[in-house]
């Protein structure tokens, strides 16, 4: 039986863990020749190796234009095409940069290096991404954030960069209409789910639990997400079950932006 995505040719960054690596797994598990990219080196070569086959793992550092020309060309001349790019690659700041991340004391570096990434990662990914597909067409699927809809005053870069996601996805989205190049250009909004980027807010031992709690508590469904959840909705939107779906974003936050939020106290 044929999978939802039976040879089709994938690329998706920051692959190497959390909602990537969940996006490479079930893509594989459809049928798509993956071509697995991060900077996690070591990560993203144990992921390639338990898959067996039909993926690739490259290093690609997103913000980095060079690195985006020469996947392009490996793209080229290995498959000549490619159907599918989710745009996954991404970063809160805090980790990352030294801070401070709020509105009043934001660090301009921190604000640029969030930027770079989260922005200039995306835009690089669906610049190269329309060369590749203008001739047979695809889907881009650009991650973007609950944060990419609402005020975060505590991690303003984040938002912000979050926010240009969205935007910049139903700009792509029309002029690929406009050009008749039959690729599809949707965001993804996801909140609240469990992943690498929580670690440093949930903390650890007792008091990670009762954080968790607290955050359980203003999502509206009770409980944090699953990396597969978000996978299983950019699978929708990479299908040819999405074909008449352009420039639209699908939150899965468990309920979060209909009216509640999530937040620790």
């Amino acid at each position: 039986m044929k999978g939802r995505l039976d040879k089709k040719i994938a690329l998706v960054t920051g692959a190497a863990r959390g909602i990537g690596k969940a996006i490479v797994e079930l893509f594989h598990k459809e049928g798509a020749i993956v071509i697995i990219t991060d900077i996690l080196d070591k990560e993203g070569e144990l992921l390639s190796n338990s898959l067996n086959s039909n993926n690739v793992y490259h290093h690609l550092n997103v913000k980095n234009e060079a690195e985006w020309v020469q996947i392009t060309s490996f793209i080229q001349q290995e498959y000549r095409v490619l159907d599918i790019l989710v745009n996954n690659a991404g970063i809160t700041g805090f980790l990352e940069t030294e801070g401070p991340f709020d509105a009043e004391l934001i660090d301009l570096k921190s604000w640029n290096e969030v930027h770079e990434v989260n922005s200039t990662g995306v835009m690089l990914g669906c610049k190269y991404a329309i060369q590749l597909m203008k001739a047979k067409g695809g889907s881009i699927v650009n991650i973007s954030s609950r944060s990419g809809m609402v005020g975060i005053p505590m991690a303003v870069a984040y938002a912000s960069s979050k926010a240009s996601v969205r935007n910049h996805t139903k700009s792509v989205a029309l002029y690929c209409a406009e050009k008749k190049y039959n690729i599809r250009c949707n965001s993804v909004h996801p909140a609240a789910i469990m992943t690498p980027m929580w670690d440093m807010m949930l903390g650890k031992g007792d008091a990670r639990e009762q954080t968790i709690k607290s955050v359980e508590r203003g999502i509206p469904m009770g409980y944090f997400g699953e990396p597969l959840d978000v996978a299983y909705g950019v699978l929708y939107l990479s299908s040819e079950e999405s074909k008449y779906v352009t420039g639209t974003e699908l939150t899965i936050d468990g309920g979060i932006l209909a009216g509640s939020e999530a937040k620790p106290k």
